[in-house]
């Protein structure tokens, strides 16, 4: 019996330290490129359920890696290209150790790790996401250690700039060296929240210009550079990023298409996929989808976008509104009166924006 009672004792003190062990957290996704908590704390060989709430308005994915190799996944993230969507954006590769996958907003998604001591950073690994979302996981027995929260290297620190200078030139005001086309999704001006800020290849100067995912539109183009985003990497999340070059063209209609008779509704935004590392945006408007890719002129200061239009038996009309110094160019119909009028059945246009 003192054998049985000693056993069921053993046994319920190993229940007790297995069920101290296993932790549930849940993390959520807001605006701003930001999670909402970028620092947690637990103890060696906890059993981690983490749960993924995405409340942006983006698509977004939570990654957990090996210490000191958040910049690498992020890196190799980023050369996925056209392959990143199917791969949810998480390369693959030791550095990984857990990840959700390709979280929509208002979803969510979890992952199950086991972490032995150490400091484990968590991210974001969409194109342009990485370098600014992400925070940090302690697997410590001695959390007074630690150091404090306001000079954390691991997290986000708007306090600090001394993370950023170290992983970034003055020159460039990129963390890493910077490959084009290159997508970031960041605040910039004159643009709505959900801005994507796109550095294209281009013979001279460089083609860049900013898509706002929140009203599905191109709203300007620039040359010269692409961004600075010097303060987005000291953690700054809520101030602008600087346009490199001179805004040669902005758009200043609205959303650039009308689908049917009556008045459309508001576009909804599906997010983006790369294709040999140019994002085509997906958005739709009275129930078609339209899909837009943007590249530059091979010579000359402009843009060439091509729409790929779902089928549909209601009349499409692309809108643009002129403006002095810039040239519209569409690929069939003809620009009158500041629309496009396209045949029915047209599965593909292309607009190409130019300086005269």
């Amino acid at each position: 019996m003192d054998r049985f009672l000693l056993f069921a004792g053993l046994f319920l003190t190993t229940l007790q330290a297995i069920a101290q062990r296993d932790t549930l957290i849940t993390i959520s996704a807001s605006g701003g490129l930001q999670f909402d908590q970028k620092r947690l704390v637990l103890k060696p060989n906890t059993r981690l359920r983490l749960v993924f709430q995405n409340k942006d308005d983006m698509a977004h994915n939570l990654v957990i890696t090996r210490p000191n190799s958040r910049l690498r996944v992020v890196e190799f993230a980023l050369a996925l290209g056209a392959k990143g969507p199917t791969q949810h954006h998480v390369p693959m590769m030791d550095d990984v150790l857990a990840h959700t996958s390709s979280v929509e907003p208002g979803g969510k998604d979890s992952l199950t790790v086991t972490l032995t001591e150490g400091a484990f950073p968590f991210v974001c690994t969409y194109p342009g996401h990485g370098s600014i979302m992400y925070g940090i996981i302690y697997a410590t027995n001695t959390p007074k250690l630690l150091p404090s929260p306001e000079t954390d290297r691991n997290i986000p620190n708007p306090e600090r700039t001394t993370e950023a200078a170290h992983h970034h030139t003055a020159e460039s005001g990129h963390p890493y060296p910077l490959q084009l086309p290159a997508v970031y999704r960041t605040f910039m001006p004159d643009c709505g929240p959900a801005a994507i800020a796109v550095g294209l290849p281009a013979p001279t100067g460089g083609e860049s210009y900013v898509f706002d995912a929140g009203q599905c539109r191109l709203r300007y183009a620039w040359s010269g550079g692409f961004v600075d985003n010097t303060e987005q990497w000291d953690g700054k999340g809520q101030r602008f990023t600087k346009v490199v070059g001179e805004i040669y063209f902005r758009d200043t209609g609205g959303f650039p298409w009308k689908v049917g008779a009556n008045q459309p509704d508001a576009p909804q935004f599906k997010g983006y996929r790369l294709i040999n590392r140019y994002p085509e945006f997906r958005y739709v408007v009275n129930g078609v989808e339209i899909r837009e890719l943007i590249k530059p002129l091979p010579t000359g200061r402009g843009l060439i976008r091509t729409f790929t239009i779902a089928p549909t038996k209601q009349s499409v009309t692309f809108l643009a509104t002129a403006q002095p110094g810039i040239r519209f160019k569409p690929s069939v119909g003809r620009l009158q009166h500041g629309e496009v009028k396209l045949p029915v059945g047209t599965r593909q246009f292309t607009m190409t924006v130019s300086t005269q």
